[in-house]
């Protein structure tokens, strides 16, 4: 009976142990910013990728009807293999655009398809909105859990996120007012500079 109890409660204190490690990989994350981070593919970007394909083998084909050089045909050739690599990593669309000649694939709807594809692929997670998720998610966990570890953990991590969006409003106040009063930004800048370096650097990844 003793044995069970102490399981239960190294286990609990594991798990409590494991939450509370959710605000410092957030805050890891905010240093770290999003430009790991890709959102999953749209089905804008599967289409492109697919239409990519479909272009680099009709070019193939192209340049194999119309005799052109050796050096052109190879280079064609391999466009086609390498796009396979895109259109797996994709996958495939749920819809697929006109693509059975060269004068499908070169009509302006897919010129347009591939401007939002590419617009879409520059985007990245807001990591305000990510840390901010990871910390709602950690509250809900320990609130399943319950009991005295379980309740702690639940106000620390609430406590976390109140400091993580009070901190975003400050950055983002000052950030405000600098555009605002362009005169006095090189005052502003002066009034930090007793700001440690890592301070700075936390500040500055922070904004982007």
């Amino acid at each position: 009976m003793v044995k069970k109890i102490l399981a239960v409660k190294l286990k609990v204190k594991s798990v409590t142990f494991w939450l509370g490690l959710i605000p410092l990989l957030t805050f890891a994350f905010l240093l770290a910013g999003c430009d790991s981070l890709r959102f999953a593919p749209t089905e804008v970007q599967r289409q492109n990728a697919w239409l990519h394909n479909r272009t680099a083998t009709i070019s193939a084909d192209t340049a194999r009807a119309e005799n052109a050089s050796e050096k052109l045909q190879a280079l064609t050739q391999l466009s086609e293999l390498q796009s396979r690599a895109f259109s797996s990593y994709y996958g495939l669309p749920k819809e697929f655009p006109q693509a059975d000649s060269a004068e499908d694939i070169l009509a302006e709807s897919n010129w347009q398809l591939t401007r939002t594809a590419l617009q879409q692929g520059a985007d990245r997670p807001d990591a305000w909105q990510v840390a901010d998720s990871v910390l709602e998610l950690g509250i809900g966990i320990c609130a399943l859990l319950g009991g005295v570890y379980g309740t702690r953990a639940v106000r620390f991590l609430r406590e976390t996120r109140t400091k993580s969006k009070a901190l975003q409003e400050i950055i983002t106040g000052n950030e405000l007012f600098k555009k605002q009063n362009q005169s006095s930004a090189s005052a502003f800048k002066q009034a930090h500079q007793s700001q440690s370096p890592q301070t700075r650097q936390i500040v500055a990844q922070m904004k982007s």
